[in-house]
C-alpha cells in the first residue's frame, strides 16, 4: 500500500511537473509570441513613423501646392479681369472704328466733291490765268506800240539821212551818165546808194522786229547787243535833245536767259524815262553801267534829272501811275518793265537821292553754260 502510495505520489508529481513544464513551455511560447508581436509592433511603429514623415512631407508639399494654386488662381483672376477690360476696350475700339469708318466714308464723299470743285476751280484759275497772260501780253504790246509812236520822230530823222544820201548818190550817177563819164564812177555812186539803202532797210527791219509780239521762248542772249539795239532806236532822239549817253559795260560779256525783244523794250522804256527826266536839267546825261559776279549781272541806268519825289519810289512801278503831265505819259512803261524783269527771274529797284537824279538798278541771273537755246524759264 505504501509502495502504491509512493508510486501514486511520484506519478502525481510527474504529472504536475509535466503540467508545469507544459505551462512553462506555453508561457515561453507566449513570451516568444509576445516578443515577435512586440518586434512586429516595433516594425509597424517604424513604418508608421515613416508614413507619418511621408504624410508630413506630403502635407507640406500640398500646402505649397495649395499656396501656388492660390497664387495662380489670383493671377488668373487678374488676367481674367484684364481680358475683360481688353474685351470691353476692343468692343469700344470696334465701335469707334465703325464710327470712324462711317466718318471716313462721309469724308471720302466730301473729298470727292471737294476734288471735283477743286478741278473746276483749277480749270477756272487756269482759264483766268491764260486770260490775264493774254491781257498782259496785249498790255506789253500796247506799251511797245506806244513806245514806237514816241520813237517815230527820231526814226524819221534817222531814216532821212540815208534817204538824202541815196538821192545824192543816184543824182551823181545820173549826172555822170549824162556827161558820158566812166562806168567805174557810176558804179561807185550806185554802190554808195546801195549801202544807204541797206542802212535804211536795217532800221526798218529793226522797227518791225521790235514792233511784233514777242514770243514766249527764252534763249541765251548777250545784254551788250540788246542795249546797243535799244540805243540804235533812241540815239537820234537823244542827239536831237542834246543828251549825252555814256555806256560802261566792262570787259566781261554778261549772258542771260531771256527774250531779246522784251529786254530791248525794258531798256527803251528806261531810256525814254531818263530822256524825259533830264529834259529841264542844266546837264543832260544818261549813264548805263554793268557789274557781273558769279551768279548775276547788275545793270544801272542813271540820269541827271531832278529825281523822284520823296514817297513815290514804290508807286512808280504801279500801272498807269505817272508824274508826267496829262497827255505826256501813259503810266505803263515802268509797270511793263517791272513785269518783264520779274518774268525773267530778276529784280528792279530805283535809287533817287534828293536832287541827284534817279538810278534804276536791274539784277538778272546769268545763264548757265549748259543752258539750251529756246528753253522756257
Amino acid at each position: 500500500m505504501a509502495t502504491s502510495a509512493v508510486m501514486t505520489e511520484d506519478a502525481v508529481a510527474a504529472t504536475a511537473e509535466s503540467r508545469f513544464r507544459a505551462q512553462v513551455e506555453t508561457l515561453e511560447r507566449r513570451l516568444r509570441e509576445r516578443d515577435e508581436q512586440r518586434r512586429a509592433m516595433l516594425h509597424i511603429m517604424g513604418d508608421l513613423n515613416e508614413s507619418n514623415k511621408r504624410l508630413a512631407n506630403q502635407r507640406k508639399a500640398m500646402l505649397h501646392i495649395l499656396a501656388d494654386y492660390e497664387q495662380d488662381r489670383r493671377r488668373l483672376a487678374r488676367q481674367t479681369d484684364r481680358l475683360d477690360n481688353s474685351r470691353r476696350a476692343v468692343l469700344h475700339i470696334l465701335q469707334d472704328s465703325h464710327k470712324d469708318k462711317l466718318r471716313l466714308e462721309a469724308t471720302r464723299k466730301a473729298m470727292i466733291h471737294i476734288m471735283g470743285d477743286l478741278r473746276e476751280t483749277t480749270a477756272e484759275i487756269q482759264r483766268r490765268e491764260k486770260e490775264l497772260r493774254d491781257k498782259q501780253e496785249q498790255l506789253v504790246q500796247a506799251g511797245k506800240l506806244a513806245t514806237l509812236g514816241e520813237l517815230t520822230t527820231g526814226v524819221a530823222h534817222e531814216l532821212n539821212n540815208p534817204l538824202n544820201n541815196i538821192g545824192l548818190f543816184v543824182g551823181n550817177a545820173i549826172d555822170l551818165i549824162e556827161h558820158g563819164l566812166t562806168d567805174e564812177k557810176i558804179i561807185g555812186q550806185l554802190r554808195h546808194a546801195t549801202q544807204q539803202v541797206g542802212k535804211a532797210t536795217e532800221i526798218i527791219t529793226h522797227l518791225r522786229t521790235f514792233g511784233r509780239a514777242a514770243p514766249v521762248s527764252r534763249e541765251p542772249i548777250a545784254l551788250r547787243q540788246v542795249i546797243e539795239r535799244a540805243l540804235a532806236l533812241m540815239r537820234e532822239q537823244l542827239r536831237l535833245r542834246g543828251i549825252d549817253v555814256v555806256v560802261e559795260l566792262g570787259s566781261r560779256e554778261p549772258v542771260v536767259l531771256g527774250n531779246p525783244i522784251q529786254l530791248e523794250q525794258v531798256f527803251i522804256n528806261l531810256l525814254t524815262n531818263a530822256r524825259d527826266a533830264v529834259a529841264n536839267s542844266p546837264r543832260k546825261a544818261i549813264r548805263i553801267s554793268a557789274s557781273v559776279d558769279s551768279e548775276a549781272v547788275e545793270l544801272a541806268f542813271a540820269d541827271t534829272g531832278h529825281g523822284i519825289p520823296t514817297g513815290l519810289e514804290r508807286r512808280i512801278f504801279d500801272p498807269f501811275f505817272t508824274t508826267k503831265e496829262v497827255g505826256k505819259g501813259t503810266g505803263l512803261g515802268l509797270s511793263i518793265t517791272y513785269g518783264i524783269i520779274k518774268e525773267h527771274g530778276g529784280t528792279i529797284s530805283v535809287v533817287s537821292p534828293s536832287g541827284a537824279g534817279a538810278t534804276f538798278v536791274i539784277q538778272l541771273p546769268l545763264a548757265s553754260a549748259d543752258t539750251p537755246a529756246n528753253s522756257l524759264p
